[in-house]
């Protein structure tokens, strides 16, 4: 039971992050158990786990939705992560080693590979990646799992907000900081972390109308 739980949480966490799923959407419980094949009861379950990340907003009477961060929501995601991040990479330097910087070179270049293929939902969760590989190779989970968490609800902020050509920036600017933590130029690599951070969120349009999809469209097999 917790395994389909599980199941159905993951399925819709990342129908969210790949942007398959509209802030807005509704979550019906019968649709979903219906798509699942499961009881209303592990989809409640799964509902109420995705609200206790943010991800999905639970309204008495009206039910379950993916949820829609207002613009100050997202500053003080931004501004949380920029706390976080820029003493990330402060620590990564110190404890960075040819073997880490190896790790961060490829995941860059799968970034570009999949800007290259035109892979949106790739792409995305790539450089949200990015940052938590950054936090998983210090070997600090906490702190991975906070970032996982952040990043999500940044997956919901960007889809809103974010303009198009801002994807080929992250990457550009996540191999300028690799190049500064190969030379472990803390100075340099904190900056270049701050203003990436800071340049994403001032690409966020907060005026944008948001389309909303149909659930069974979002969830079936691509």
């Amino acid at each position: 039971m917790e395994s389909s739980t599980h199941a159905i949480v993951e399925s819709l966490t990342r129908a969210i992050v790949e942007h398959r799923l509209q802030p807005g959407t509704k979550l019906a419980e019968q649709k979903l158990a219906d798509h699942f094949g499961v009881s209303r009861t592990l989809v409640r379950q799964a509902l109420f786990q995705l609200a206790q990340n943010r991800l999905v907003t639970l309204e008495p009477a009206r039910g379950a939705f993916v949820s829609t961060p207002s613009a100050e929501e997202a500053r003080q995601v931004f501004a949380v992560r920029r706390m976080l991040e820029t003493e990330m990479t402060r620590a990564f330097v110190k404890s960075s080693t040819p073997a880490k910087i190896k790790v961060l070179r490829a995941h860059v270049a799968s970034e570009a590979a999949a800007l290259s293929a035109q892979d949106a939902s790739g792409r995305t969760e790539l450089l949200g990646d990015f940052h938590v590989r950054m936090a998983e190779l210090m070997g600090n989970d906490v702190l991975a799992q906070l970032l996982r968490d952040l990043i999500s609800r940044c997956a919901l902020i960007t889809l809103m907000y974010q303009s198009a050509s801002e994807a080929a920036h992250s990457h550009e600017e996540h191999a300028e900081i690799v190049k500064a933590l190969a030379a472990r130029d803390e100075a340099l690599a904190v900056q270049l972390m701050h203003q990436h951070l800071e340049h994403v969120e001032a690409s966020l349009i907060f005026d944008r109308e948001q389309p909303v999809n149909e659930l069974s469209l979002a969830l079936s097999p691509l």
